[in-house]
């Protein structure tokens, strides 16, 4: 059975890597190679990147393997993720000092709240997902790692499918409405990042766990 899991969770995570490289250049040509679309192909990017050494170490995690430390893979996961949480968080603090100065003030301040809550939401839990990978990573074994990287792919889910809705629905006095192409590339996207996310949940329930060092 789960064999099966891992093979459905491991081809769901590849899907989403492309997709976000395919996310990456959408936002360079939709915005005409602007300011604002080079930060989000950035973030796309770079998101693409962490996901490959992800997926890479967890399709070897789920199968019940360890990763030593200095594997390079697990090495450029760990190099890596904190740099695009710094980026997440550098767009947040963008977009809070936009708001504090003025920026939406026609908008729903409960939509806005909203926004703001979840987008910090899902930088914190992904970046705890990423980090708590690499650590069950070196110890599969180590039931305490398993169990939080479980509740993180949990909380990670849900609050990609927040982002899913809330880069699709604009929020009136706030965000301009987006083209239809710019809904479906964003919102497959999140699908994807949901699927994926509950497949690795299932992938990893189901995983063999072998014997503490």
């Amino acid at each position: 059975m789960n064999l099966r899991w891992r093979a459905l969770a491991v081809t769901a995570l590849w899907v989403q890597v492309a997709s976000l490289f395919g996310v990456s250049a959408y936002a360079l040509w939709a915005a005409n190679f602007s300011a604002d679309g080079v930060l989000g192909a950035l973030e796309a990017f770079l998101a693409g990147l962490v996901m490959t050494w992800w997926t890479a170490v967890f399709a070897r995690v789920s199968g019940g393997d360890a990763v030593a430390p200095e594997d390079g893979v697990l090495r450029a996961l760990g190099l890596s993720f904190p740099w695009l949480t710094a980026l997440r968080g550098g767009l947040w603090l963008m977009l809070l000092l936009a708001l504090l100065s003025g920026a939406g003030a026609e908008a729903n301040p409960v939509a806005l709240t909203t926004l703001m809550t979840v987008w910090a939401g899902a930088v914190l839990a992904s970046n705890a997902m990423y980090g708590a990978l690499a650590r069950l990573a070196q110890a599969p074994g180590d039931l305490l790692a398993r169990a939080r990287l479980l509740e993180w792919l949990n909380v990670s889910a849900a609050l990609s499918l927040g982002m899913g809705v809330l880069n699709v629905v604009p929020i009136a006095g706030f965000s301009t409405p987006p083209t239809l192409t710019a809904q479906l590339v964003y919102g497959l996207s999140a699908a994807l990042d949901v699927v994926a996310t509950l497949l690795a949940w299932q992938a990893l329930r189901t995983a063999p766990v072998p014997p503490s060092a």
